[in-house]
C-alpha cells in the first residue's frame, strides 16, 4: 500500500465511550511491540472513555486512534494513539494528529505534550516513535528516570499550538 490516497482516508470524533474503548483495545492488542503490558492496555481502555477521541479509517477499516487528556485550562496532552502497523508510513498519524491539534487549538490549548519511551533504554520501536513525534514539531522537555519503573524511562516532549 503506497501512501494513503486522502479519499479513503476518514476521520472520526468519536462521542461513545463504549466505541471508545472498543476501538482503543483494538488498536493496542494489534500492536504488542509498544503496548505489550496488559494493565496497561486495561487502563488505558479504561481511561479513553472520558477523553476526547478521533479514530482514522481508511476504506471504511479501522486504522488508528488518538485520545487526548486536557489537565489544564491551556495544555492536553497525548495519553494514547495507535496506528495499526499495515498503515505506518502512510501519513495517516500524521493527519491525526493534525485534526486533533485542530480541535484543541479551536479549544484554546497552547500546548501539547506527550510521553514516551525515554532513548536512555534502546528500542527500535521507540525510536521511530520518537522520531514521528520530533518530525511533527515536538521536542524533549524532559526525562523522568522512575515514572514507568527503572526499565521504562520516560522521555516527555512537548509543542506549541
Amino acid at each position: 500500500m503506497a501512501l494513503a490516497r486522502p479519499e479513503n482516508l476518514k476521520f472520526k470524533f468519536i462521542d461513545s465511550p463504549d466505541l471508545k474503548s472498543q476501538i482503543c483495545d483494538s488498536v493496542l492488542r494489534q500492536l504488542p511491540k509498544w503496548f505489550g503490558i496488559e494493565s496497561a492496555i486495561v487502563d488505558y481502555v479504561n481511561d479513553v472513555k472520558e477523553m476526547p477521541t478521533w479514530a482514522a479509517y481508511y476504506d471504511d477499516e479501522l486504522a488508528g486512534f488518538l485520545s487526548v487528556n486536557h489537565p489544564f485550562q491551556y495544555s492536553s496532552e497525548i495519553h494514547v494513539m495507535g496506528v495499526l502497523a499495515k498503515f505506518h508510513r502512510k501519513k495517516i498519524g500524521h493527519k491525526l494528529l493534525l485534526v486533533a491539534e485542530d480541535y484543541l487549538k479551536l479549544n484554546s490549548v497552547r500546548f501539547l505534550q506527550v510521553k514516551t519511551l525515554s532513548p536512555r533504554r534502546e528500542d527500535e520501536n521507540y525510536k521511530k516513535t520518537r522520531l514521528f513525534y520530533t518530525s511533527m514539531g515536538f521536542v524533549p522537555l524532559e526525562e523522568f528516570k522512575t515514572l514507568w519503573g527503572e526499565h521504562n524511562p520516560c522521555l516527555q516532549l512537548i509543542k506549541s499550538l
